[in-house]
């Protein structure tokens, strides 16, 4: 009864306004008051333990990194190899909108910092060469969740460091399913595109994939560093993510040169407050989570579960279900922290392999990024073109529903994400 109306209260007070952290720190001592399962010290004690982590520091760094390497040229030089590779087949830029996304994703680690850098470039260039503009705006909105799933990955971070799993191994494991994705995405843009005629006029010329591949050379060697330097031993997921910064600082001063002093001062400044907030709706989510393995939640949401079925492929179905729902009302920080060990110990239980079900998590909360009211993707897209947010969902359906069909793909196949690991 008292969760119920922890819940109530969070989700009204989100409803009406109030900042995530707030509404979550008010429903908490909401609970507690209702129900004093513990002291106030420990539920400080939680706040605190909730940030005070050394794997944490890699979230500021990738979110910096990314910032970065978006300023420093790195987006256009990534179009450029993607449109090289495609050449002039059906619905080309459509495919290279992906393949962009992908390639963008892999350095910056954010689904809208992803649709904000390839939108800028790639939906006036559809538009131009006659895409509808709500498709092509739903079409890179959708896209930009790669920006989550191809590693390095926020969300994949969060997870590690909540249910203290091996970010390196999560990063690994994000390869086969963000190839899943983009696939089947591809699938979707062609037979849209061969339904309506539209085929790129580029054709390809090994010469100039040679050139653009040259051109975007430091770009593309980041993530060899972060995910070979990982993989091979040489450093940590934190570290890796200062490498990556340092990394993106040297290439857009020194070697593309259009990073200036006074334009990086000004991306520490803003990322400062973007990873201020974060950190301060981590302390009261991870609280949450404290206070729920006291109240024995997980064994009270496995009972429920278990008691429709104890199937792997069911119980991973209403584990998407809770997740969809979750994802359209809370945003990726609060729904991984709060949800992410109290679900993990469910599916654990019929044989979910703990860094599958990050990559479950990543790809369902990356599917939240398109989904409203609580849809930043969405935003972003509506932001850059002036169209509403419900003609660009309307328009995002097939892409939506293809990331469904990935989701359910890469649940139900955990060689996909495992098998780069060798379990």
């Amino acid at each position: 009864m008292a969760t119920g109306l922890m819940f109530v209260i969070m989700f009204a007070l989100m409803f009406l306004g109030v900042p995530i952290a707030v509404s979550i720190f008010i429903a908490l001592f909401a609970l507690l008051t209702m129900n004093p399962v513990t002291t106030p010290n420990f539920v400080a004690q939680s706040l605190y333990s909730g940030v005070a982590s050394f794997t944490n520091l890699a979230l500021p760094f990738f979110m910096i990194s990314g910032t970065i390497m978006e300023t420093g040229g790195l987006s256009k030089r990534l179009v450029k190899v993607a449109n090289s590779l495609v050449g002039g087949v059906t619905g080309s830029l459509g495919m290279v909108t992906i393949i962009a996304c992908m390639f963008f994703g892999a350095v910056s680690g954010s689904a809208p910092a992803t649709v904000a850098a390839i939108g800028a470039i790639m939906i006036p260039m559809m538009v131009q060469d006659g895409y509808n503009k709500y498709y092509a705006t739903g079409l890179t909105c959708c896209a930009g969740g790669l920006g989550v799933i191809v590693p390095p990955s926020y969300p994949m971070v969060l997870y590690g460091v909540t249910c203290n799993q091996s970010v390196g191994s999560l990063f690994i494991a994000g390869l086969g399913p963000a190839l899943v994705v983009g696939g089947i995405l591809m699938v979707i843009n062609y037979v849209y595109c061969r339904k309506h005629g539209l085929k790129g006029d580029n054709h390809f010329d090994i010469k100039e994939v040679g050139k653009s591949l040259w051109d975007a050379k430091w770009a593309l060697v980041m993530p060899v560093i972060i995910l070979g330097g990982i993989y091979g031993g040489f450093f940590t997921a934190t570290e890796a993510a200062v490498v990556a910064a340092v990394y993106g600082i040297i290439v857009g001063l020194f070697l593309y040169r259009e990073l200036k002093l006074k334009r990086l001062w000004e991306i520490f400044r803003d990322n400062a407050a973007f990873i201020a907030g974060t950190m301060f709706v981590m302390a009261p989510a991870k609280a949450t989570g404290s206070i729920f393995a006291y109240l024995n939640i997980t064994k009270i949401i496995s009972n429920f579960l278990f008691s429709i079925s104890t199937n792997y492929y069911v119980v991973l179905f209403m584990i998407f279900i809770i997740l969809f729902i979750v994802g359209m009302f809370v945003q990726t920080t609060p729904a991984i922290v709060i949800l992410a060990p109290t679900l993990l110990a469910v599916v654990q239980q019929v044989g979910v392999d703990p860094i599958h079900f990050g990559i479950i998590m990543t790809l369902a909360l990356a599917i939240a990024f398109v989904t409203p009211p609580v849809a930043l993707n969405l935003f972003v897209g509506s932001s850059m073109t002036g169209i509403s947010i419900d003609k660009i969902t309307k328009a995002a359906w097939p892409f939506l529903i293809g990331l469904i069909i990935a989701f359910f793909v890469v649940a139900y196949c955990p060689p996909i994400s495992l098998a780069l690991l060798g379990r």
